[in-house]
């Protein structure tokens, strides 16, 4: 085997990778190793990956579930946002295949009872993210000292230590194990199954593991094992950590340590060389400008400026721009990259397009009709959906973030607040719920009630709630104040303010407003694909009538009025006639 190397050891670590894996006594290998290294961007992003499985003995399809499982892991790690934390793509990608392994033995019978083993070492900056499920190891030699990094998921009992209590494949449910371990230049990581360390002893181990290249140490230790007459596949990888990136502070610690805020930022005023134009709008962490870049690189763009001195306002600017620059769509607002030796201000920088809010369009008159209000809806859908993907819950979704430019297009704004998987939620509120953000009106259930900070259903719910306001101009629950705790009852229909919208509307956007969060739409993609369909199978949405009283308690009141009137008259002239 060669040793391998990718990295440089200034952007991203500088590793060397060697392994081996050999069948031994068994009449089939089940075995599964494989690695990812890639470019300096790749390495940068998403990191250098490892991964061994050991395929269930004794069953037909170990080796199938073994390659599957490492191949969809590595594949996984390249395809996914790198704004989701390292936990959430290990369960993700192991998730899916653990409900694939164990659907095809269940349904296959000559696969029945397919499973494997899985270790998996992911190594971003200078840490190594491991991922674990089953009696496969990881182990890290450092400073002549072996540590194992991994428990094996395998019964205690006497004479079954062999016996499985996790693996891929082999129910349903899938536990993962997920740990994190600093790493250090010359650090020697250890990747190999039970035929390996069923048979060395650490000691052993050590002894053959401190001498030669990676590849070596692997085919050593392969010979050492099969030399104690293991019975099993003998499989091992070995990383090498043969330099190390400096150590990178936070991003957005970087930005908020090195440049200024400025204090009262002014119509006219000039700031890195753009002038600003106008004020757009002025909040209470925000000031933004409509401005124009007099270098003559970007035209007009959008500045905006923290409106305080407090960390909460520098933070929201600068998160806006740290997610802007990763999770690009037509449907989000398109951050400008200014050169780094241009902005000597803390602000950030976006595109401009002419236009005004939804908030602005909905005040005036016609009010949407059904199709320029599904027009905006589908495309605001897919700013929603966008985010998720990346792992960004948006959390203050609202008319006044939704800008509509002249030619039809729709931005999703404002991502100051957004919660983003793997970055500490440091944001603030206007006192609505103890340290969650967002607007009340919009704020679901969940969120004002201070259990939870946001997830894919509570910006659903804040969807909802925006586009049954745009076709309507109120809320399906009425004006919420900050300091007010309501009590969510049935949601006023959308018929009550629009009678003129056909029903399976008003059913689609009663669902998406839902109290409780298992009873709204699974995701933003289904509520998008109701409105994008409902008009051609309205029936499916209208399960359950409503009366006139909740669909049009005015109406109904006055009908029974009316009634009420015609019986009396009915009474007075049969006393006539008496």
């Amino acid at each position: 085997m060669q040793t391998e190397r990718c990295g440089d050891g200034t952007a991203v670590p500088a590793l060397a990778f060697g392994w081996c894996s050999v069948q031994g006594r068994r009449g089939r290998n089940e075995d599964f190793v494989a690695f990812r290294g890639g470019d300096i961007a790749m390495l940068a992003d998403q990191g250098f990956v490892a991964a061994i499985a050991d395929g269930v003995g004794g069953h037909l399809g170990g080796r199938e579930a073994a390659e599957t499982t490492v191949r969809g892991f590595i594949d996984a790690q390249s395809s996914q946002s790198p704004l989701r934390s390292m936990r959430e793509r290990a369960a993700l990608a192991l998730n899916a295949m653990n409900q694939w392994i164990h659907a095809v033995g269940r349904t296959d019978e000559a696969l029945d009872g397919m499973a494997t083993t899985f270790t998996g070492l992911i190594m971003l900056g200078r840490v190594a993210h491991i991922v674990h499920v089953g009696d496969s190891r990881l182990y890290c030699l450092r400073d002549g000292r072996l540590f194992r990094l991994t428990t094996d998921h395998a019964s205690e009992r006497p004479g079954q230590t062999h016996m499985l209590t996790r693996a891929i494949g082999l129910s349903n449910e899938l536990a993962i194990a997920t740990a994190t371990e600093p790493v250090h230049v010359h650090d020697r990581f250890l990747l190999c199954t039970d035929g390996v360390h069923g048979v060395l002893s650490d000691t052993e181990i050590v002894a053959v593991l401190t001498r030669g290249d990676p590849a070596l140490a692997a085919e050593r230790l392969v010979q050492a094992a099969l030399g104690a007459r293991s019975t099993d596949n003998v499989s091992v990888a070995v990383l090498d950590v043969e330099a190390l990136p400096p150590v990178q502070q936070d991003e957005l610690i970087l930005a908020l340590s090195g440049l200024d805020r400025l204090a009262d930022p002014q119509a006219g005023q000039e700031v890195d060389g753009f002038r600003l134009v106008r004020l757009l709008a002025r909040g209470r962490h925000a000031w933004v400008f409509v401005a124009l870049d007099l270098l003559g690189e970007f035209g007009d763009v959008v500045l905006k400026f923290p409106a305080g001195p407090d960390e909460t306002a520098r933070r929201m600017v600068l998160r806006e721009e740290w997610i802007g620059l990763r999770v690009r769509s037509p449907w989000l607002a398109a951050p400008v990259p200014l050169p780094a030796d241009r902005r000597t201000m803390l602000y950030a920088v976006q595109a401009y397009h002419s236009g005004g809010t939804l908030d602005q369009r909905l005040r005036r008159s016609p009010p949407l009709s059904l199709g320029a209000g599904l027009a905006i809806a589908t495309k605001l859908g897919k700013a929603v959906a966008t985010l998720h993907r990346a792992g960004v819950i948006h959390r203050d979704i609202k008319p006044e973030n939704v800008q509509l430019d002249l030619s039809g297009g729709v931005r999703l704004l404002d991502l100051g607040v957004a919660l983003v998987s793997g970055l500490a939620d440091q944001t603030a509120r206007d006192g609505s719920s103890p340290g969650v953000p967002g607007t009340a009106s919009y704020m679901a259930p969940e969120l004002l009630a201070g259990s939870s900070s946001g997830d894919a259903r509570s910006d659903l719910f804040a969807l909802g709630v925006t586009l049954y306001r745009a076709w309507s101009g109120a809320w399906p629950y009425g004006e919420i104040e900050p300091f007010q705790r309501p009590q969510f009852g049935r949601p006023t229909p959308l018929a009550t303010y629009r009678p003129d919208l056909p029903r399976w509307l008003g059913a689609v956007l009663t669902r998406a407003v839902a109290v409780r969060p298992e009873d709204r739409q699974d995701d933003v993609i289904e509520l998008i694909l109701e409105l994008e369909h409902g008009a051609e199978m309205p029936g499916v949405f209208l399960h359950d009538r409503l009366t006139l009283l909740t669909r049009n308690p005015v109406r109904f009141w006055q009908a029974v009025s009316l009634l009420l009137v015609l019986v009396l008259l009915s009474l007075v002239l049969r006393q006539a006639d008496w």
